[in-house]
Order: C-alpha cells, then sequence, then structure tokens
C-alpha cells in the first residue's frame, strides 16, 4: 500500500515495488498542497475510475494501478479488492485525481488540514 507524506507546502505518494510495477511508474507523485482541491473517503474505488487504462495494470475487482485517461485528462489509481479509499481530486498537476487504497484514510485527511488563522480584534 502506498505510503502518503503531508509536508507544508506538498504531498508526496510513495509507491511500493509492487505498485511501481502494476503501475509502469517509477517515479512518487508529488503534488504541491495548494492544486488539492478536495478529499473524499470512499468504501468503494471502483466506481471512481473513469476512462481507459493508459499505462498500467488491471485485474476487475481485484487491483487497479497506473494511469487511466479521460476526456479531460487523467488520473493515478493505486486500488485493491473492496478496500476503503481516499480521492484527491487536483487543479494544475499532472493528474486530475489520485485514487489510493488506503487503511489510514481518515488520517490522511486529518493531516491535510490547516490550522485556523489566528482571529483577534482588529484595530
Amino acid at each position: 500500500m502506498a505510503s502518503l507524506s503531508v509536508h507544508s507546502d506538498r504531498l508526496e505518494i510513495h509507491l511500493t515495488r509492487t505498485e511501481r510495477t502494476l503501475a509502469l511508474r517509477r517515479d512518487s507523485i508529488v503534488v504541491q498542497r495548494e492544486s488539492i482541491r478536495s478529499v473524499i473517503i470512499t468504501e468503494d474505488p471502483w466506481i471512481w475510475l473513469r476512462g481507459i487504462r493508459s499505462l498500467g495494470s488491471i485485474i476487475p475487482l481485484i487491483v487497479a494501478a497506473g494511469t487511466w485517461k479521460f476526456h479531460g485528462g487523467k488520473d493515478f489509481v493505486s486500488i485493491k479488492r473492496h478496500r476503503p479509499a481516499v480521492v484527491i481530486d487536483l487543479v494544475d498537476e499532472e493528474f486530475a485525481r489520485v485514487i489510493l487504497t488506503s487503511q489510514h484514510a481518515a488520517d490522511f485527511i486529518d493531516s491535510l488540514k490547516l490550522p485556523a488563522p489566528p482571529t483577534g480584534p482588529t484595530t
């Protein structure tokens, strides 16, 4: 399962060796935090696939890894069976959406939340 590293300015998605092989991808995926439009948790990641597999592997309802192209761009997918996953919608990045199976989806979403700006009296 991919590991997610949240930094103050970016999100790094480090794929396992198996995921890199299945996805036919060498590098980690790095996205700027300001490019993240929304993040949700889904119980059925398969319904979020759109378009056709361009580069990668799929065994329907078992595993999907790689790039899926659709009319508006491309998505990166790394999902396994019917496990919970995060769906990350992006703007101005290599991928329009990243879908990843994750056991720690709720913790990941919490780590993306920015602290609220301090509020105080205005003068």
